[in-house]
């Protein structure tokens, strides 16, 4: 009976490494597969297996051009389950892209929303239901079967729950929906959420734990605490009440074994703008640990003071294992939007790394009380562009470098943390600088962190608004396409690269290598490699390969992960802004890379539905 346990266990052992059931790859949100029958001898041979389109670029909505097709799949029992732009859940057969069935949550799509995006669903099981949670950007949570695609009924008011309730009603007119999934723990099914920061006020970020087969609510968060609530006294007088913003709007990971659920939290509303908001503002830029099953805060580390930049926390952290002198220690470690990389112990907070509080500028707007210190990690090194001095203006082109000349006449050079004034001022990273929503990817052979990050600045001042006005001051681009500092063109104003792709050996803290990401059309046209601007995320496998899409020139990549030597590209049909997976199918038996190539709805016009997956030719 002990051998058929143990034989019974092992067997699961072996399918989940063949699946990605979550959608980080597992819970810990490490984006690593054990797989290698596509390795770096045979990725050069690596062709398109099947492609899927959802159709919904064909339907005749209004502007596609808002659609951002960003899902990450997952792979269970021989199934894909996938989120589209309009948050409908699609079943494929795995091996061969075949739809199976479609559930349509029918959300308003003609309703104004700056992007139309949902990157993907929640897998649970109690071992004898298998459900799948689809959460909507119009801030609903759907428990459907994952064989039939039907609704549970027994769950929340008929298979669904209205996730507005009680954190919204006061606001039955500002926006309040989720783009990341949910995360599972145990019988718990734990949602963020995003909301507007245009204005101070609207609906809660709180986090919220509801039971998995009822939609019973058990547990919540405050993100901005409330009165007498730990935190609350970082705001000023009652700033806190009614805060919207701070929410968790990347995800979480998932420690199953110590029961302990990390949550990454946006910058307060509203953006730029925080004079009625005076102090640190807990928990905003936050990394919280939570005891998973009650929502206890275990901890929390604020990676910035008094957000006035829009500098929240873009992704889920990601769990890893370190050595410290010769032992190993679970840790945890979070990528910023500034180009910073914090690591810390998984179960105390302590920082591996040695955190300084540096003096900041202080704010030249009336009222403004910019915070006096920002942490600064001593290690690992900043990954993105944090200054720009007049000697490293592009040159990219001619036409590119008289633009950009123009646009720095009346600007001011800043740093990371100099709060934007009056005029026109030039901020590295910018609010999409760094990192973005698809984090980073962790090797656990080599213990080595991959993030792809983004070098474009802004350029931007606010702007005083009417007496009375509930913001007093608005942020305003300086540019004449919106608040990034780059050219007319798109191109960025400082000298390229622009993108890069970054190996962080998290035992000393140090670089492995750094990799030029992206370029491809771009790059011939200058003469050089420039990289490219890049959303989204990568997969690191046992076959020695990082797999990533991200950049805004069409191509898909993999990479030798021990020298960041590119292996393989191919050109998709647009831009892939997401994060792929990788699986064997259950009935080939083949190794299938997966990527949702959409485009990128602001910036190209080049926009698609399409799910690809890639495998070896037969005899590769």
């Amino acid at each position: 009976m002990v051998f058929r346990l143990a034989m019974s266990w092992a067997l699961a052992g072996v399918l989940a490494a063949q699946e990605w059931p979550v959608y980080g790859g597992d819970a810990a949100g490490t984006k690593y597969s054990p797989l290698d029958q596509i390795n770096r001898t045979n990725v050069a041979h690596l062709k398109p297996a099947w492609t899927f389109h959802t159709g919904e670029l064909r339907q005749g909505r209004k502007d596609p051009k808002r659609f951002a097709f960003e899902t990450t799949p997952l792979a269970v029992d021989g199934t894909l389950y996938l989120t589209s732009s309009f948050s409908r859940l699609i079943a494929l057969e795995a091996d061969t892209g075949k739809r199976l069935w479609t559930f349509d949550p029918k959300i308003n799509a003609d309703r104004f929303r700056q992007t139309l995006v949902n990157r993907g669903a929640a897998f649970w099981t109690d071992g004898r239901r298998k459900q799948i949670f689809l959460a909507t950007l119009d801030g609903r949570l759907f428990s459907i079967d994952a064989s039939t695609g039907e609704m549970d009924r027994g769950f929340g008011k008929g298979g669904w729950l209205d996730l507005r309730d009680g954190v919204a009603d006061r606001y039955p007119g500002k926006p309040y929906g989720m783009t990341s999934p949910p995360a599972v723990y145990k019988d718990l099914v734990i949602c963020g959420s995003m909301v507007s920061h245009r204005e101070p006020r609207g609906p809660a970020g709180d986090v919220r734990a509801f039971d998995a087969r009822t939609g019973r609510l058990v547990w919540s968060l405050h993100t901005v605490p409330r009165g007498g609530e730990f935190g609350s006294s970082t705001w000023e007088g009652e700033s806190w009440k009614n805060r919207t913003g701070a929410e968790a709007r990347a995800g979480f990971s998932v420690d199953v074994e110590r029961g302990i659920v990390y949550v990454p939290l946006a910058s307060p509303a509203a953006d730029f703008w925080g004079s009625d908001r005076k102090g640190p503002g807990l928990f905003s830029d936050s990394l919280v640990a939570l005891h998973a099953a009650t929502g206890e805060r275990l901890w929390h580390f604020q990676t910035v003071h008094h957000d006035i930049w829009g500098y929240g926390l873009p992704a889920a952290p990601t769990l890893v294992t370190v050595k410290r002198s010769g032992a190993a220690v679970a840790a945890v470690a979070v990528v910023t939007k500034t180009g910073f990389t914090f690591v810390f112990d998984r179960v105390t907070g302590a920082s591996l790394f040695d955190i300084q509080e540096r003096p900041a500028p202080p704010s030249q707007i009336p009222g403004e009380q910019a915070a006096a210190t920002q942490p600064f990690p001593v290690k690992p090194p900043s990954f993105a562009r944090q200054s720009f001095r007049p000697d490293e203006l592009t040159n990219f082109t001619p036409e590119s470098r008289a633009y950009c000349a123009k646009l720095l006449e009346k600007a001011v050079l800043g740093n990371v943390y100099t709060p934007v004034g009056p005029k026109p001022t030039v901020l590295f990273p910018g609010a999409n600088g760094g990192a973005s929503w698809g984090g980073a990817s962790f090797d656990p052979e080599t213990r080595t962190l991959y993030v792809n990050s983004t070098d474009v600045g802004m350029l931007v001042r606010l702007i005083r608004q009417a007496e009375g006005s509930e913001v007093s001051f608005r942020p305003r681009g300086s540019g004449t396409v919106g608040s990034r500092f780059w050219d007319a063109e798109l191109y960025p104003c400082q000298k390229p690269p622009w993108g890069w792709l970054t190996a962080i050996d998290l035992d000393t803290g140090e670089f492995r290598w750094r990799s030029v990401l992206g370029g491809g059309d771009i790059s011939a046209q200058g003469g050089t490699q420039t990289g490219a601007p890049n959303f989204g995320g990568s997969i690191v496998t046992a076959g020695g390969l990082i797999f990533i899409g991200a950049t805004s020139d069409r191509r898909f990549r993999a990479f030798d992960k021990d020298t960041g030597k590119e292996l393989w590209a191919a050109e998709l049909p647009a831009s892939a802004h997401a994060t792929p997976m990788t699986f064997v199918g259950k009935k080939t038996r083949k190794q299938f890379v997966v990527i949702a190539a959409g485009g990128d709805n602001e910036h190209e016009d080049d926009i698609s539905d399409a799910l690809v997956a890639f495998s070896l030719p037969a005899g590769q």
